[in-house]
């Protein structure tokens, strides 16, 4: 990436505070980090900002995030999304994957964890 190339911007979706300011910390010197607390605000952050890849909490108040992943993929198929959750449950991966998820990491994440997955899934977005 050249100088004068805007950062891939990456959308974190999770309704825990501490979770986005983690994500934010990991990712933000090498992409455009952007903020959703809820689904709706993610959704809207998806017509709006346009990101490159969506970091898609499942558990969530007033919109599942399942329920927000189908509702993406509706309007933008080829969005990448990466889903984290701290449900250890092989059965919500599967449903994710399903539902159009490109990748799924458990919480509690490790940073390195975190930069692999987002970079190597951007890589193969190009």
């Amino acid at each position: 990436m050249t100088a004068d190339q805007a950062k891939p911007r990456v959308l974190v979706c999770d309704d825990e505070v501490g979770v986005r300011e983690s994500l934010n910390l990991i990712l933000s010197d090498d992409y455009d980090v952007i903020f959703a607390k809820n689904g709706a605000e993610a959704l809207d952050q998806i017509s709006n900002a346009n990101p490159d890849l969506v970091l898609l909490d499942i558990k969530m108040p007033k919109i599942h995030g399942i329920e927000v992943l189908k509702k993406m993929k509706q309007s933008k198929s080829k969005l990448p999304v990466i889903i984290i959750t701290g449900y250890q449950s092989t059965e919500i991966a599967q449903e994710a994957l399903k539902e159009g998820a490109t990748n799924y990491i458990p919480k509690p994440f490790d940073s390195a964890q975190v930069l692999k997955a987002v970079a190597e899934i951007l890589k193969a977005s190009d």
